[in-house]
């Protein structure tokens, strides 16, 4: 990095696991170490996991979701998403799904029937205060900019870099790459000195400045910094997120985001009554999961 990092400057986060749909994931953020990284609030790391018939394998019920957008990126496997804009919508390995929530949607996802492993990472990016009740959308993209350098495939999921520019709608300045490196590599990543950045281990470890961070551990980087020197152990994969800081409140309650506890009630209430805000999700066998009530 510039001359005035050292491994001081990084911050460690180790995920917590949780059961979601049935598989153990890892929850890298929010926690309180970290809320944001840039826009970024939320990732989980879901498996690799084996699925089960006789669990149904991954399904997640009807639930909400508010004022973010979901960016599913598929690893291994099929997920099949349905939302309450009518949209069914398989995504596979290479892809994303990008789900704007804005104002109020609804969404069920399930593994498909066949595919006996899973491997995904699901982040939300919390939507600046000038659009956050925006009309809701889904976008779909099965292929994204894909290049080899120092030994490691690069796959841009949002933002600029290196020259070129990922095709996924953004609202904020973002940086989203995923890294894969079947033998090591030793490489220096290009930082903006007005971003703050991330590195979640999704598989292997990495070594930045001496200090090792292994699979589903976050090493976070603040801002004023242009260059991050980094060792990836054989058959390693990351994320490096980045993001300008968003410099708004945001808050969180189970799967809403808002900028208010007033707001945040507002959502849960209406999602709890099935006022026709969120709308109805179509196709899916099972109820809707309601809302735990706020403190």
């Amino acid at each position: 990095m510039d001359s005035s990092f050292n491994s001081t400057s990084l911050q460690r986060i180790t995920s917590r696991i949780k059961d979601v749909g049935g598989i153990p994931v890892s929850r890298a953020i929010p926690v309180k170490e970290r809320r944001l990284i840039g826009a970024w609030c939320f990732l989980d790391h879901a498996g690799p996991s084996v699925l089960k018939n006789s669990t149904g394998g991954f399904r997640v019920a009807p639930h909400p979701h508010t004022c973010l957008q979901t960016f599913t990126w598929m690893l291994e496997g099929e997920v099949l998403h349905r939302d309450s804009l009518g949209y069914e919508q398989i995504i596979r390995p290479g892809q994303v799904n990008l789900m704007t929530a804005g104002h109020g949607i609804a969404h069920t996802e399930e593994s498909v029937p066949g595919f006996t492993r899973l491997h995904a990472a699901q982040l939300w990016i919390a939507l600046p205060e000038a659009v956050k009740d925006m009309p809701p959308r889904f976008d779909h993209y099965p292929t994204l900019p894909v290049w080899d350098a120092d030994g490691i495939r690069h796959t841009l999921l949002a933002g600029n870099y290196a020259s070129f520019h990922a095709p996924t709608l953004c609202f904020s300045e973002l940086l989203g790459v995923d890294l894969y490196t079947p033998d090591g590599s030793n490489t220096q990543l290009k930082l903006q000195p007005d971003f703050e950045y991330g590195l979640f281990v999704l598989e292997g470890e990495i070594n930045i400045e001496g200090k090792r961070f292994g699979e589903n551990e976050l090493a976070y980087i603040g801002t004023q910094h242009t260059r991050l020197n980094v060792t990836l152990a054989p058959k390693t994969r990351l994320l490096f997120l980045g993001g300008e800081p968003l410099g708004e409140q945001v808050l969180m309650w189970w799967n809403f985001v808002g900028r208010s506890k007033e707001e945040l009630r507002q959502s849960i209430a209406e999602w709890n009554q099935d006022t026709g805000r969120f709308g109805t999700v179509q196709g899916f066998d099972g109820e809707r999961t309601l809302s735990p009530e706020m403190p």
